[in-house]
């Protein structure tokens, strides 16, 4: 028998760091070996125990209208729930036993509070499944215990955030109580509470059993008409391409015989990636070890409820008379070579890597210093670059469903999930806003990038447990997009945010550079840690629910603003072109508005879905037709528009529209351009005047009307312009009038916004540049005044959305810049936030 002080004294002897003073190293007479017990803490699990396999449970239908692959928790409860909305012809192919591959031996703890309103829900689901309708549905126990849950705070900010989730919690009817470190030690008396601020009970919080929810899911299921196959792997896929060249899913193929099927659920977890090989889709995902250890019985920790001490990465899960112990280390085993044997199997538990959870649970236990340890539970898990699971249709493959990648939280978040899942199914959509959970939110060219998926998939491991503050930004994988300006704007001491795998202006750091350098994995895997560096230091600071310390900063590029003009890099933006034969009644469909105005319009407009539901505002700007008359435009004899929609949302946007084709049949054809054309946008009161220097045409309303676009020259070259409501809209809020009076009399805080458009493969020699920044410089200059002329980042646009909402709706236009990687634009922005020292770079 080994004791967890004695397994960080020899983990200590072999040279790992040194541990708090509550692991005592005094002699002892303690086991000198550590436990080499694998064995789940459950008194029952589905494995069959002869290890025989007969062969399917039931016979394979011919056909089924939704076949769901994986019996795990997600597996289980997606059919469930298909069953539960009336789909009889339902089949879950399960290659082993239910819960084999990760549920089993998963430590089921459910906590009800998350800083996010939609996870709530659907946690609060799962709890009612699991706590009341099943047992009520089939008459079966399924193992639910319900002892609460304890949030620990070792600091004012972690208390913060309890208080957050206990305001969020109201809303829900979730009873939370935030105490004191008395009134926690009497709550639990074995606790060390020393070091505490405060904790976060919750009395309904609890834990689950896998085998016994799985097996009552599957019953539940089953005696709805759905039908629960095991011992039938998958092993093939079929897709096919339908009359208008869309790829659509088939049918399944088994060892034992083909169902087909116009749909399936990936549920594979750490599988997930090989079953989406099958059918040609991109599954972002990656397998860890994830580990926990079971101790030996402790006197008094009856009834305990479920602790998380967040600061210390470690949780305590009551195990009847003992405790099992676990965390998120920022050194976990990566399981590169996922095998498909892999069945109620288990690792061997690194100590290297686990004793470091053992510092923190002595440390807020210490009786678990003298405790023994029973077993130790090692299993893979699967993890995602934002520790969020993939749900949703696959962009590649038309009716190919993800159900998977749920960062060890399946079975907490499985009934909220596989209810949206099987209503996404079923209508085409989920009820809630899962947009945080749809595999479209990933950018196409990060999906199957292997750095991307590592990287970000283990930091967000890593980070699991730290506090979520709202201007946190990832160190891992950075730098994937990048705009013309990047290196301008970094040499100006840019302090970049990420989005859509973009490198987008976040803020401007005063004190000199601050380059996002190569990811170090935290010092882990014998990566040397990066040193003096600056960006990872100014993050550190922003880690505040307050003001951040660049507010400052902020103020004076809103003021420019607002009293003169400001230039903003908004090249994140996605840029499509909508064309085809049926391309005005595409646009009819789509949009709110009604866009098929005068070719040269410009339309702020919703895009809805069959609901009704708001996908996404953007801008819509119908183009002359004939030859391509605006950069990268196609050439079409017939209805040509321009889509500009927000970059964080492009991919889901861009697929949103793509469905809509192919369900209405509409011969149209959708063009990206985002990563060819760049946009940038010139705002404020005195915009009109300086672009009326460097562009030429006349810029008066009469002559340039609000909501319109147009081709002009800027200092001898050919761009596009044209004003973006999208972007006034961006900036403040107040009625349509004020946009209609952007002229040279507008009232103070009225923007005017420009955008233009140049083709990268139409690349203008450099040294015809520094005259169009010289032009633009000089008129910069001759605005200038205390808060005049300045180039402003996101961070400013944020805020003056924020804070001018009640004095004007900016009668802003866009200045759109384009052919992103024109290094001659690049030679704009040098000119235009370098040349001149009284012109902050913003």
């Amino acid at each position: 028998m080994a004791f967890l002080g004695s397994a960080v004294r020899r983990v200590v002897s072999a040279g790992w760091s040194p541990l708090s003073p509550f692991c005592r190293t005094s002699a002892r007479s303690y086991s000198s070996e550590l436990t080499k017990e694998k064995s789940v803490p459950y008194d029952k699990t589905l494995k069959q125990e002869d290890g025989a396999s007969s062969g399917p449970t039931k016979p394979l239908p011919r056909s089924a209208d939704v076949v769901v692959i994986g019996g795990g928790s997600l597996g289980c409860q997606t059919i469930y729930h298909l069953a539960k909305m009336g789909m009889t012809n339902v089949v879950l192919l399960e290659r082993d036993r239910l819960t084999a591959g990760t549920t089993w031996h998963t430590a089921g703890l459910l906590w009800q509070l998350r800083p996010s309103d939609v996870e709530v829900e659907l946690l609060a689901h799962t709890r009612n499944v699991i706590s009341k309708d099943l047992e009520e549905e089939t008459g079966l126990h399924t193992g639910w215990i319900q002892n609460g849950g304890l949030f620990i705070a070792s600091n004012k900010q972690r208390l913060d955030e309890y208080k957050r989730l206990m305001s969020l919690g109201k809303v829900y009817g979730i009873e939370s109580h935030v105490l004191s470190p008395a009134e926690t030690k009497d709550l639990y008396p074995l606790m060390n509470v020393d070091d505490l601020y405060g904790t976060l009970y919750v009395p309904k919080d609890g834990t689950m059993d896998p085998a016994g929810t799985c097996t009552t899911l599957s019953r539940a299921a089953s005696t709805r008409g759905a039908t629960v196959i095991e011992n039938c792997p998958v092993t093939g896929i079929q897709v096919r391409t339908d009359d208008i060249g869309v790829k659509r899913v088939k049918a399944v193929e088994t060892p034992h015989g083909i169902i087909e099927t116009p749909c399936v659920v990936n549920c594979a977890g750490v599988w997930a990636t090989k079953l989406g090989d099958m059918a040609g889709v991109k599954v972002p995902l990656i397998a860890m070890h994830h580990a926990y250890v079971v101790t030996e019985r402790i006197e008094g920790i009856q009834n305990m409820p479920n602790v998380r001490d967040h600061d210390a990465s470690v949780y305590l899960r009551l195990q009847g008379d003992a405790l099992s112990v676990g965390g998120y280390e920022q050194n976990p085993i990566f399981w590169d070579e996922v095998s498909d044997k892999f069945a109620f199997s288990l690792f061997d538990l690194d100590w290297d890597v686990f004793t470091q959870h053992i510092e923190g649970a002595i440390n807020r236990v210490p009786s678990l210093e003298q405790t023994g340890i029973k077993s130790t539970v090692c299993g893979p898990e699967s993890f995602t670059a934002d520790h969020k699971p993939l749900m949703g249709e696959a962009p590649e493959v038309r009716g190919f469903f993800l159900g998977c990648g749920f960062n060890s939280a399946g079975m907490m978040l499985g009934g909220g999930c596989g209810r949206e899942l099987a209503h996404w199914i079923i209508h085409g959509r989920p009820e809630k806003d899962m947009y945080g959970y749809d595999i479209r939110r990933f950018h196409n060219s990060l999906t199957d990038n292997k750095r991307w998926i590592r990287e970000r998939s283990h930091e967000s491991y890593a980070k699991n447990y730290s506090v979520v503050f709202p201007f946190d930004e990832p160190l891992a994988s950075r730098n994937m997009r990048k705009d013309p300006f990047h290196q301008v704007l970094m040499e100006q001491g840019c302090v970049f945010q990420e989005r859509h795998g973009w490198e987008r202006p976040g803020w401007f750091n005063k004190d000199g550079l601050a380059p996002v350098k190569d990811y170090d994995y935290y010092g882990a895997y014998d990566t040397g840690k990066n040193v003096n560096y600056k960006y990872n230091e100014l993050l550190g600071k922003e880690y505040t629910f307050d003001f951040p310390p660049h507010h400052d900063v902020i103020k004076s590029e809103c003021l420019s603003c607002r009293h003169g003009v400001a230039v903003f890099d908004m090249s994140y933006f996605g840029k499509f072109y909508l064309t085809g034969p049926d391309a005005k009644k595409a646009a009819d469909w789509l949009f709110t508005a009604d866009v098929n105005k005068k070719p040269g319009s410009t339309v702020y407009t919703c895009m809805l879905n069959k609901r009704g539901g708001v996908e996404a505002d953007l801008t819509v700007s119908r183009l002359e037709p004939g030859a391509a008359n605006l950069p990268l435009a196609p050439e079409s004899n017939g209805d040509v528009y321009y889509l500009a929609i927000g970059g964080a949302v492009a991919e889901h946007n861009w697929n949103h529209i793509r469905t809509v084709f192919q369900d209405q049949g509409f011969r149209c054809q959708l063009t990206d351009h985002s990563e060819n054309m760049g946009m940038i946008s010139i705002q404020g009161p005195k915009s009109r005047e300086v672009l009326q220097e460097v562009l030429d045409r006349d810029l008066s309303n009469e002559a340039f009307p609000f909501s319109t676009h147009k081709v002009v020259n800027a200092a001898g070259h050919q761009v596009g312009t044209h004003t973006c409501l999208m972007q006034l809209s961006a900036v403040t809020g107040s009625t349509l009038q004020r946009l209609r009076s952007s002229s040279s009399h507008s009232p103070p805080g009225v923007f005017v916004c420009a955008c233009v458009y140049v083709n990268r493969l139409c690349c203008i020699p450099a040294g015809c540049w520094p005259c169009l920044g010289d032009i633009l410089m000089a008129a910069l200059l001759r605005e200038q005044s205390s808060h005049s002329a300045l180039c402003s980042p996101q961070s400013s646009l944020d805020s003056l959305s924020r804070q001018c909402r009640q004095v004007y709706r900016p009668a802003c236009w866009i200045l759109y810049c384009v052919s992103m990687f024109d290094v001659c634009l690049a030679n704009l922005w040098v000119a235009v936030c370098v040349r001149h020292p009284c012109i902050s770079v913003r």
